[in-house]
């Protein structure tokens, strides 16, 4: 997915909100914004949104020399979902369609996305659940979903934010253990999932974990390691969770299926739904001459 004009209000609006949370210095905030506008104006438009985002935090950290400057936030994060776990994986046993119900949660913990919404409260959290429960869903995509994760032999499972990562445990839980992979970013990037992330919600106990050996929040293959790109190219299944990877990988091929909470008007517009809806979403260039092929789009439009 190309950056919009619409997207550079955005990256403004995302660099003032991270240089505050990150340090009280005026000059730090001012010059962080002036080299954010500049590179906005130069920047190439054919590039994903992530693109910039890495640049934007890169130098965050470069001028307040705080190497992973959201720790605390997603240690928050972290800890308010495994406080809610227990009983949210007590209502996807009791459901009638329990993988039905544990794909709605991990699109509920997409919600936890410090790059969208710089603050968050635990209630938006909780609203999340609620509105994921409450909201209808196409459950002929859900079993879609279902049938390939069943037949896929090698499953990537591309994590998105600390927090939301426990709800992924959630549907991560529904599959084969053995044959799933999940991937964190290799270094700190706003509050995506590292391996510390991994390890805090108990799944590098479950599944095998890796990183993907870059810090972009998204998923730019060249941008990866060689050892994760091999991996990426050897899977049957892929299953991307969040905005950022759907902005970096929405034009690659039909193994991918992406998993999101709409929160953005330009991801809305591409996928065709209504911002705060659910989406399960899969792509395939040569289905059609945008690249797109909608597995599902949440039914409430």
């Amino acid at each position: 997915m190309r950056t919009y004009f619409e997207c550079i209000p955005c990256f403004v609006r995302q660099t003032l909100d991270a240089a505050r949370r990150v340090t009280e210095d005026p000059a730090i905030h001012e010059r962080l914004l002036r080299e954010t506008l500049r590179l906005a104006a130069e920047m190439p438009f054919d590039k994903p949104p992530p693109w910039m985002g890495q640049r934007i935090h890169r130098r965050l950290r470069e001028l307040t020399g705080q190497a992973d400057p959201y720790r605390q936030a997603k240690q928050e994060a972290n800890a308010h979902a495994l406080e809610l776990y227990p009983g949210l994986k007590r209502e996807i046993e009791a459901s009638a369609n329990p993988f039905c119900a544990a794909v709605r949660m991990a699109i509920a913990g997409n919600i936890i996305d410090l790059g969208a919404k710089s603050h968050l409260a635990d209630d938006e959290i909780h609203a999340a659940i609620e509105h994921a429960v409450d909201s209808p869903i196409d459950e002929m995509a859900v079993n879609a979903l279902h049938r390939r994760i069943q037949e896929a032999g090698d499953i990537l499972y591309l994590a998105d934010n600390a927090g939301e990562i426990v709800f992924d445990r959630l549907l991560i839980e529904q599959m084969s253990l053995e044959r799933v992979t999940v991937v964190v970013k290799g270094a700190p990037i706003i509050n995506d999932a590292t391996r510390a992330d991994a390890e805090a919600a108990g799944l590098c106990e479950l599944v095998q974990v890796i990183d993907n050996g870059s810090d972009v929040p998204g998923t730019i293959l060249e941008m990866c390691s060689a050892e994760f790109r091999q991996r990426f190219e050897q899977a049957d299944l892929i299953i991307a969770k969040g905005q950022g990877n759907y902005e970096t990988l929405s034009e690659a091929d039909d193994r991918i299926v992406f998993l999101l909470k709409v929160k953005c008007p330009i991801i809305a517009r591409d996928i065709g739904i209504e911002v705060g809806q659910l989406a399960i979403r899969t792509s395939d260039s040569s289905d059609d001459p945008q690249g797109h092929t909608r597995l599902n789009a949440n039914a409430e439009r």
